[in-house]
């Protein structure tokens, strides 16, 4: 049996990069739906069923767990995937998702005045916050959308002036709240961390998921040694998009370096 790894568009092969380099003997499949993308400004209930989707292709391709490496599918759609959907269909299967593993890094850190920045979804539906509470009550949570980030990364702008200002504007008034910590919340920001960590300075501790949650799943199939043993260590990779268009290639190269293959990507409709 595989690893799955699912996301909205094509950033969560920032997560299958460092599960790759932590984790390379297991076999993945990985599943972007760059067709539908972006799911943030999505209203819940479709959010869910584009991810129960998602899922569902990933189980009857033998994924024995799954990884939902979006931030907005997890925030909004994970609690419902574990709740609802595996106990009738996939009893036996686990589904992750991408929040508590970063917020239990920025709890070990001990932050207590913490930045999130994400889709809209992953803000309005406020998970963040609710989980850094839950470990950091006395900590102060601020939140801010950032809506035009995932398309300037997709669409592959190279106009680092305008990012700069986005940047800028979008992270003024957390800067304003004297931040010491910055979760990126969501998978494609680690692209930007570079340019991010310049603007709000060496104070502020910007924390990125991929290495996280890779740490994260090693830690937790040690835990459960019954899942581990059940899955292939062959090292193969199998990628999966629902949209053949004409950037994916670069965007590919650009998320994953030298571990894209091309040979093994494949059209499917969800």
């Amino acid at each position: 049996m595989k690893i799955g790894v699912f996301d909205s568009g094509l950033g969560g092969l920032t997560i299958l990069k460092e599960l790759f380099n932590e984790l390379p003997q297991y076999n993945y499949i990985y599943l972007g739906d760059n067709a539908r993308v972006p799911y943030g400004n999505r209203s819940p209930e479709i959010i869910y069923e584009f991810t129960r989707q998602a899922v569902d292709f990933l189980m009857k391709r033998d994924c024995k767990l799954v990884i939902i490496a979006c931030n907005t599918s997890t925030t909004t759609s994970l609690k419902r995937i574990q709740q609802e959907f595996l106990p009738k269909y996939y009893p036996d299967r686990r589904v992750l998702g991408v929040v508590k593993p970063v917020v239990e890094e920025m709890a070990q850190k001990k932050h207590d005045r913490i930045g999130v920045i994400g889709t809209k979804a992953t803000v309005n539906s406020e998970a963040f916050v609710r989980e850094i509470k839950k470990i950091l009550p006395e900590s102060k949570v601020f939140q801010q959308a950032c809506p035009l980030l995932v398309p300037f990364i997709e669409d592959g702008s190279k106009n680092r002036k305008i990012l700069d200002l986005v940047l800028r504007e979008y992270l003024e008034d957390i800067l304003n709240k004297n931040i010491n910590g910055l979760i990126l919340a969501c998978t494609h920001y680690e692209l930007l961390k570079r340019e991010i960590s310049h603007i709000v300075g060496k104070k502020v501790d910007v924390i990125s998921e991929g290495r996280i949650v890779a740490k994260k799943l090693k830690e937790y199939l040690v835990n459960h040694p019954e899942i581990e043993k059940k899955l292939e260590k062959h090292s193969k990779k199998e990628f999966f998009v629902t949209d053949l268009n004409p950037d994916f290639k670069r965007l590919m190269e650009l998320f994953l370096g030298h571990h894209w293959n091309d040979g093994k990507l494949k059209l499917v409709n969800l």
